[in-house]
């Protein structure tokens, strides 16, 4: 039996968009530590397959949550939505990716909240991509901007009952194609992102260790985001 770092036996772990990537990573990691983990994704999985842009999915996946568990201690919402640009992505598209990607945390929050246990968590997965932006990325960076903010609005008012984080994460090698040369050594970490860097921050968020933490965003990028790039610094050069 593998020793267990957090007191999760047989706490409830939800997590949306579980079956792959970083969310299938924190779903395994919360398993580990003894959690009755029930995550939704679209692609399948051993407890419930469902697309949550649509409301009665999300309804029905927190009404079996409910009847199977009771409560539930910790949320996380992970699911991503689609990543357009403004040439190419249309009014449906744009709008189907906030409902990924802030309306669905939002309202499986809000079905679930009456069913929390003491000393619950949500942790709502946002990316880098909330302060930053490649060309193209519209749809996908409002909606992590918009889980960001969603974050500390409900830390506010569920204080008292949940602690509420946000993670931010930056290149994150889900494709275990291991990255070598500029890719990695770009970051000031100098490698690129794992996926049990995203579920070790979000068990160390869920525990007791945490406890004074809520309302916060903490972003996991190897550097990224703190590097000035000016051309010709550090080898960067524009081409134009």
């Amino acid at each position: 039996m593998e020793e267990q770092t957090y007191k999760f036996k047989d706490k409830v772990a939800i997590v949306t968009g579980g079956a792959r990537g970083i969310g299938r990573c924190i779903a395994e990691e919360f398993g580990k530590e003894g959690a009755k983990v029930g995550i939704i994704d679209l692609l399948d999985n051993n407890y419930f397959i469902g697309d949550i842009s649509k409301k009665e999915t999300l309804d029905e996946f927190a009404k079996k949550v409910i009847e199977d568990f009771g409560h539930v201690n910790y949320i996380i919402n992970n699911a991503a939505p689609i990543m357009l640009g403004i040439d190419e992505c249309s009014y449906e598209e744009f709008e189907y990716a906030q409902r990924v990607g802030v309306t669905a945390p939002f309202y499986l929050t809000k079905l679930l909240k009456d069913h929390l246990a003491p000393g619950a968590c949500v942790i709502n997965i946002s990316s880098s991509r909330d302060r930053m932006s490649q060309p193209q990325t519209e749809s996908y960076s409002a909606a992590k901007g918009g889980i960001s903010a969603l974050t500390h609005a409900m830390a506010i008012s569920l204080a008292g009952r949940a602690r509420v984080n946000s993670i931010s994460p930056g290149w994150i090698d889900t494709g275990r194609s291991r990255y070598e040369g500029p890719d990695a050594l770009q970051h000031p970490a100098k490698r690129i992102g794992d996926p049990l860097d995203i579920a070790n921050a979000v068990l160390f968020l869920c525990s007791d260790k945490a406890s004074f933490i809520t309302g916060e965003n903490i972003c996991i990028d190897g550097g990224m985001t703190r590097l000035m790039i000016y051309h010709g610094d550090n080898g960067w050069k524009l081409d134009t």
